[in-house]
């Protein structure tokens, strides 16, 4: 993957601010027996959350997965992870499609060449996603300063 340490971080501090903040995380694995497992510095960060196993190139083709979001109805979603050309375009085309508004962190995404990060980053803007950066979410997330929350999250970013 293109930055892949970079990737790495963000989607940990993205995850960490989500359990700061209370909310709920949803992660998928793509084919473990034929790609591997999830990068170990990142299932250490998200035990206990919803996990789904996918064949399917978007995470809304997993059973179980557009009704586990139903459930704790939710309207508005992150995506980060990848490969952004693949996955994470077609899941997030396939969330809009579902009527939810999406926000792609575009510094939490990626794929193994910089134009296809590019270009799923583009197609996910032009069909209605918005593009975030990790630190924008969090602290739109989080509203003002001056909380616990924001002490933990600025230490995440920091």
């Amino acid at each position: 993957m293109v930055d892949a340490e970079r990737l790495v971080q963000n989607v940990i501090c993205l995850l960490k601010g989500a359990q700061v903040l209370a909310l709920p995380v949803f992660a998928t694995e793509h084919y473990r027996k034929g790609l591997g497992s999830m990068i170990p510095e990142v299932a250490q960060v998200i035990p206990g959350c919803a996990q789904f196993q996918k064949l399917t190139f978007s995470a809304c083709g997993t059973e179980g997965f557009l009704d586990a979001l139903r459930q704790k109805n939710l309207l508005q979603l992150i995506l980060c992870g990848i490969e952004a050309h693949v996955c994470v375009t077609q899941t997030c085309l396939d969330l809009l499609a579902e009527g939810m508004n999406v926000f792609v962190v575009a510094d939490a995404v990626a794929s193994r060449t910089p134009e296809n990060q590019r270009a799923g980053l583009e197609r996910m803007r032009d069909a209605g996603a918005v593009i975030v950066s990790t630190e924008m979410v969090l602290f739109e997330l989080l509203e003002k300063a001056g909380t616990e929350e924001f002490k933990q999250v600025l230490a995440l970013v920091k």
